[in-house]
């Protein structure tokens, strides 16, 4: 190919390892592209000892890419300026200089899903000492979808409390458990959660209802449910 001036790439390979001896590094994964000498080809390899499961990312000119799957601890922080969707998923907690660090690295981020069934352990911390001056507020600006189907309470916490997130006025659709989201905002009663349960702009609550007491905490939810029905 003469005529090729550039080769983009993104390699997202997984494979369990239940009977493999040898698991590749990141050098050795490093070191296949040697011959690539005038770009930078980023990779990191994670092992999920649950599973047992690995995964390794390859790419070539991140900002390229429109999606991003499978985003882990051991992400590099490197600037994606035209991705919009986004997984997290990790067998270790992600604390919430991670999020900073999600939303500096994807500026334009529309969906982002997450699973995480660890709980965070600088929270701990964090409530001992009763002070979150050192809290970074993080703003989604772009954020439309977001959903925590199989995420521990302290990362719906990590979205809904106004101290650690700045979510969008009237834009994002939410999906999350009923019973989780009841016991995050303490039976739609938490005041350090109303501020941004008032800007979501849609729930999905994997077929529940939102009880009538509890609309006044959504108010744009309200909205949109009566402009359904005119």
């Amino acid at each position: 190919m003469p005529r090729l001036e550039r080769f983009e790439f993104y390699i997202c390979s997984g494979i369990y390892f239940r009977k493999q001896i040898y698991l590749p590094s990141k050098e050795d994964i490093q070191h296949t592209f040697r011959d690539f000498k005038d770009d930078q080809v980023i990779s990191y390899v994670d092992y999920f000892q649950e599973e047992p499961y690995s995964l390794c990312h390859i790419y070539l000119y991140p900002g390229q890419l429109k999606y991003y799957y499978t985003v882990t601890n051991n992400f590099p922080g490197v600037l994606f300026t035209c991705v919009r969707k986004i997984s997290l998923y990790d067998e270790r907690p992600f604390e919430h200089e991670f999020f900073l660090r999600i939303a500096q690295s994807f500026p334009i981020l529309k969906i982002l899903s997450l699973k995480n069934s660890k709980p965070q352990n600088n929270k701990l911390y964090r409530e001992s000492k009763n002070d979150n001056q050192d809290f970074s507020i993080i703003k989604y600006p772009y954020l439309t979808n977001l959903t925590l189907y199989f995420a521990h309470d302290d990362y719906i916490e990590e979205f809904l409390v106004d101290t650690k997130v700045c979510l969008p006025d009237n834009a994002v659709h939410l999906n999350i458990d009923y019973e989780q989201l009841n016991r995050v905002t303490h039976n739609f009663t938490r005041d350090i959660t109303r501020i941004n349960c008032a800007k979501l702009g849609s729930l999905c609550l994997n077929g529940r209802r939102l009880p009538n007491y509890a609309k006044d905490y959504f108010p744009m939810y309200k909205y949109r449910l009566l402009s359904m029905l005119m």
